[in-house]
């Protein structure tokens, strides 16, 4: 197929995107999980909105919420943004439920089970993600894998977050690193 050949798939089910790929993440602390994000990730705010109930409740969102967009940031090899959105989103009616520790390993739960972050190299940001108040949710830490090294975090509040980076060499089957 050529690049000036139309998608077959996307021509018939006439999705073709307008904006960035996000994924939305429910918060009980917007400040904390904007600053956690922005810092530990580097992702950029670009907009902020607060959703009113007139809006939200018959959206099925539940209420009026908080909402901010968070842009992955872009890498510096590619020199051009990943396109993808991270929305926090905090209801202000009701309190978000204290997300419970992850008890079984992740592809044991069913739906959105966690964010990736595809970075240049993942080190720095193993590295200040305790700080940050992220907590690792594997033994080792980093985990190298067919080129690639592998790290799973939980955010400040539960949410589990994937950094991969192509800076795994080959070690040899299956071996990891502290």
């Amino acid at each position: 197929m050529t690049h000036d050949a139309p998608d077959p798939a996307r021509a018939a089910l006439g999705a073709a995107m307008t904006q960035p790929f996000e994924a939305g993440v429910v918060v009980r602390d917007l400040e904390l999980m904007e600053r956690f994000y922005r810092e530990a990730l580097g992702c950029v705010p670009v907009h902020r909105s607060h959703i009113p109930q007139s809006i939200g409740g018959p959206a099925g969102l539940g209420g009026p919420l908080l909402v901010v967009w968070l842009q992955v940031p872009v890498g510096a090899a590619s020199g051009t943004p990943s396109g993808g959105r991270i929305k926090l989103v905090q209801p202000r009616v009701s309190a978000v439920p204290a997300p419970a520790p992850p008890a079984v390993p992740l592809t044991a739960r069913r739906g959105l089970s966690y964010l990736t972050f595809h970075l240049e190299d993942i080190a720095p940001v193993v590295a200040a993600l305790p700080a940050a108040g992220a907590r690792p949710l594997s033994s080792p830490v980093v985990v190298r894998a067919r080129g690639r090294r592998i790290s799973f975090w939980a955010d400040p509040e539960g949410n589990a977050v994937e950094l991969v980076d192509g800076r795994g060499g080959d070690p040899g089957p299956d071996r990891t690193e502290a």
